[in-house]
């Protein structure tokens, strides 16, 4: 499994649209499951993000895929 390191400001805008992306699609099972691990990676992107050090979030490739597929 391949990791990146990426700027956390940058991943939690691209998350939000994804969320926003996935709203609009129909409502089934692998929409919520996509939905609850794009909202978890938001969630830790805004907090990396508003960090005062680093401001850069992990991400393995499969999640970076995730979002880059729904954005």
């Amino acid at each position: 499994m391949s990791y990146a390191a990426l700027d956390a400001g940058r991943v939690a805008k691209v998350a939000e649209q994804a969320l926003q992306t996935l709203k609009a699609e129909e409502p089934s099972e692998v929409t919520q499951r996509k939905t609850l691990l794009i909202e978890r990676i938001h969630a830790l992107a805004k907090a990396a993000a508003e960090t005062g050090h680093q401001g850069t979030i992990t991400l393995t490739s499969e999640e970076f895929w995730l979002i880059s597929k729904n954005w």
